[in-house]
């Protein structure tokens, strides 16, 4: 059986060898089809199904399913707990034996950097990703140093000498992979580290990320470090939790178990003091889920974006498959006379199947390994697309061996699919065949099979036209969008003073100082500070009452900046005036607040200027309205009408009783700089600039404003050209089909076509009937294609932008796109047809 095999895999490459055309368009159809799958597919199993590098991740559970970030306060919405204090930590930790190990991780390391220096070099500040985690961290996770050793819980306790473990990629790619770094002290945030150990090889952290720790430091060390002030504070909820569970623990009483805990330790809060707090509290409650791929917030973001893209490569690869199949069909016709003559001399029927489904599945397998070729730079370019400049993300375009196993079975499974039907109607060839004169001419066009298989070819193209059409006119209404803002030679700089040492008594000097220096610099016009620029994921937001105005409690996010920040980012002041230089801590707290924040709290034509409101129904007196600017965007522009108000940069509430060095809101995050000119090397006259201030003031980010809008449209973007891709190759393989139906109808017509014009027919005729039959099939798909279009908007409108249903200029732009593509590929046949010299047809005949 072995040996017939391979007799039959070796007359197969002789069969490919033999037609050169045939077996190129073949290949490169298989490679674009099973090559578009394996790319989506390389992304979605490093994504979506990819576990941490850690021991047994099965056993591995999260308390907690949603991705809260990152620092909170209050109820969560539902009381659903998946972010928690250190008390509460330390509570379940204490009262939970079914776990082997639990340990803490800090929320949203990824918004507050770190600031590290290696002590005894010459080597510049750099703002690198530190990230505070309990003492048990490795032995939760059962990971081994790779060099020195891994902290422990002696290292997680308050006043214990801070010791880092640094990441193998930061050790690597920064050092050299330098050994003697263990051992050595490191500066972060101004203070004395010394790196323990190095992590081991391949180990990113608990959550996929563009942005991976380069430190792993101990949890207890965050205030002295980080200078914060909520890691002993029962009412904020800054951490996530994972655990490893013991053998045959059951999930479901554990989780009723683990609601009891939580209920205990979060009792004695602030938020639960006030009778509906307490009425609240028995709605307090964890969800445990897998934990094998940790933290999943970048899965939940790109999770239905792949999905989708998964779907519609498999239909690329339908179309591929139907092109195919119409190929071995054309061949299979061909090669009638062979099979017949096979029959005559005695082959059985099954075994002449098994023979051109072997040659399927052989051209089948050499498509496939094209296609990785294919994936591997479709992988690259959806990374690129996918994470801009995300150069820490451990996702790889090589294929993996899962990649791999399912390229093998896509190329597997569609060789038989495309092969059944073409092997099963060549092999019914009857042995008289190959003794009959003009067999060639008994026949008519193509088959049934043919022709449904072009029009399912151009349905599906329809489909995938329209989906392209409505993905690129979303992304347009996106970025065309009026943000309010001006991105026009503005640049803007993340800044970390906290992380310098800067203390909250003295950053106002910082500021003075940050203004005075930019100033000086040629072009330079404003000089914007604040603690955040709009198209920032960063967002913060406080529950606002409006005094005299009914308790509506509604949410409002703010922005602290300085005299120049309006400016700076370009938002037009309405009414009343902007924040203004004479507007210092000791003088009267004010506010200006955007539109919608007036048509939320305000009847209409009424005046807010001279309003007062505050956070809470406690503190509604703590900034006077000044001011009304325009609804600039900030985070998302799908985030509308959402009132929004903005604060001076030094200034605090009226009334608040927090000691200022608790108040982190003092600190800016964002310089934002307005030049009268493009400055080509503007990067490093401010990395040049905030170090001459302080050598540990580095740049964490530096970036245009046009960049930063851009980089929030990188997911739609994303579907907006893989959907017109994908659309363009559909069309591009429908065409071809179509094309290859058409003129093998035409050459098995050739005799008829012969007498036709020797009885008279016009050349014009010819060419309108072969047109005509070519469009009728494309009709057919339209008809097909276009309901279907319509139906699957719902499944997508969800991740449109302003699209609620298929534009008619989409529809029908895809529709003659189609047809002229149709036209196209039935008018070569058809003038060959008309070309043909009845004499000659009817001596070959």
């Amino acid at each position: 059986m072995v040996t017939t095999l391979l007799q039959d895999v070796r007359f197969a490459l002789r069969q490919l060898r033999k037609t050169p055309g045939f077996a190129a368009t073949a290949i490169v159809t298989l490679a674009l089809g099973i090559g578009a799958n394996a790319a989506i597919f390389t992304l979605i199993n490093a994504v979506l199904m990819k576990s941490l590098p850690v021991a047994r991740p099965e056993q591995l559970v999260r308390l907690g399913d949603r991705w809260d970030c990152c620092v909170g306060f209050g109820i969560p919405k539902g009381g659903d707990y998946s972010v928690f204090s250190t008390d509460a930590y330390e509570q379940i930790r204490r009262n939970a034996p079914e776990f082997e190990d639990l340990t803490a991780i800090q929320a949203g390391f990824e918004y507050r950097p770190v600031i590290a220096r290696r002590d005894g070099t010459q080597e510049s500040a750099r703002s690198v990703m530190g990230e505070f985690v309990s003492g048990n961290y490795f032995r939760t996770f059962g990971l081994r140093p790779l060099a020195g050793r891994l902290i422990s819980d002696s290292d997680d306790v308050d006043g214990a000498p801070v010791a880092a473990v640094m990441s193998y990629q930061a050790w690597k790619n920064n050092y050299a992979g330098d050994p003697a770094i263990v051992g050595s002290t490191f500066y972060v945030n101004t203070k004395p580290v010394v790196v323990a150990g190095i992590a081991p090889e391949g180990f990113y952290g608990d959550r996929l990320s563009t942005t991976s720790p380069d430190f792993f430091l101990p949890l207890h060390s965050m205030d002295q470090l980080a200078g914060v002030s909520y890691v002993h504070d029962p009412d904020v909820i800054w951490l996530y939790i994972v655990g490893r569970l013991k053998p045959g623990v059951s999930l479901p009483p554990l989780q009723a178990k683990l609601n009891g805990i939580l209920r205990q330790a979060i009792a004695p809060i602030h938020a639960y003091q006030s009778p509906g707090g307490k009425a609240r509290l028995p709605q307090a409650h964890i969800v445990l889920t897998a934990g094998g791929a940790g933290i999943q917030f970048i899965q939940e973001e790109y999770s239905s974006h792949l999905q989708l893209l998964m779907w519609i490569s498999c239909l690329v690869l339908l179309i591929a498959c139907a092109n195919i199949a119409n190929l071995l069909l054309v061949r299979g016709m061909g090669r009638k006379a062979e099979m017949a003559m096979r029959s005559a001399l005695g082959a059985m029927r099954g075994r002449i199947v098994r023979q051109l489904l072997t040659e399927s599945v052989v051209l089948a397998a050499i498509g496939g390994f094209a296609g990785l070729a294919v994936a591997y730079a479709g992988t690259s370019m959806l990374l690129a697309l996918a994470f801009p400049g995300a150069g820490g993300l451990p996702v790889h375009a090589a294929p993996s061996l899962t990649v791999l196993a399912f390229d093998c079975g896509v190329s597997l499974l569609t060789g038989i699919l495309f092969g059944v039907a073409p092997a099963w109607i060549a092999a019914k060839s009857e042995p008289a065949d190959a003794l009959r004169s003009g067999w060639r001419s008994t026949g008519g066009g193509a088959t049934f099979l043919q022709r449904g298989l072009v029009v399912t070819q151009s349905a599906l193209s329809l489909v995938l036209l329209v989906g392209a059409g409505l993905f690129a006119q979303s992304l347009a209404r996106l970025e065309h969008t009026d943000l309010k803002l001006d991105p026009t030679n503005r640049y803007i700089v993340h800044i970390n003073p906290q992380a310098a040492g800067y203390s909250q008594r003295q950053v106002g000097d910082l500021y003075r100082t940050i203004e005075d220096r930019f100033h000086s610099l040629p072009g330079v016009m404003n000089v914007g500070i604040s603690t955040y620029a709009p198209m920032e994921e960063y967002n913060d937001a406080n529950s606002v009452v409006v005094e005299g105005k009914p308790r509506l409690e509604l949410t409002a996010s703010f922005v602290k900046g300085n005299a120049e920040f309006f400016d700076s980012v370009g938002t037009h002041v309405l009414m009343g005036r902007g924040i203004e230089p004479t507007d210092t801590p000791a003088t009267n707290t004010v506010a200006m607040v955007n539109q919608s924040f007036v048509k939320k709290f305000f009847a209409p034509g009424e005046n807010p200027i001279g309003h007062h409101f505050g956070a809470g129904p406690r503190h509604t007196g703590e900034y006077e309205i000044v001011g009304v600017v325009d609804d600039t965007v900030y985070t998302s522009v799908r985030l509308k009408d959402h009132p929004r108000y903005f604060v001076p940069i030094l200034q605090r509430p009226t009334g608040t009783t927090e000691p200022i060095e608790k108040d982190e809101m003092m600190y800016a995050g964002t310089i934002i700089l307005k030049t009268s000119r493009p400055i080509a090397d503007m990067e490093s006259l401010t990395r040049r600039t905030l170090g001459e201030i302080n050598p540990n003031l580095s740049v964490v980010k530096f970036q245009t404003f046009a960049g930063q809008i851009a980089d929030t449209f990188a997911q739609d973007r994303l579907l907006a050209r893989l959907t017109s891709l994908f659309g363009i190759l559909a069309l591009l393989l429908a065409t071809i089909g179509l094309y290859g139906v058409t003129a093998y109808g035409v050459a098995r017509r050739i005799p008829e076509i012969g007498i036709r014009m020797a009885l008279g027919a016009e050349r014009a005729g010819v060419t309108a009937m072969v047109l005509r039959g070519a469009l009728l099939q494309t009709l057919l798909g339209l008809a097909i294609g276009v309901p279907t279009a319509l139906l699957c908007i719902r499944f997508v409108k969800a991740q449109l932008y302003q699209v609620e249903s298929v534009d008619s200029i989409v529809l029908f732009g895809s529709i003659l796109t189609l047809l002229l593509a149709a036209t196209f590929a039935g008018l070569i046949p058809a003038r060959r047809a008309a070309s043909i010299d009845p004499a000659r047809a009817l001596r070959t005949e």
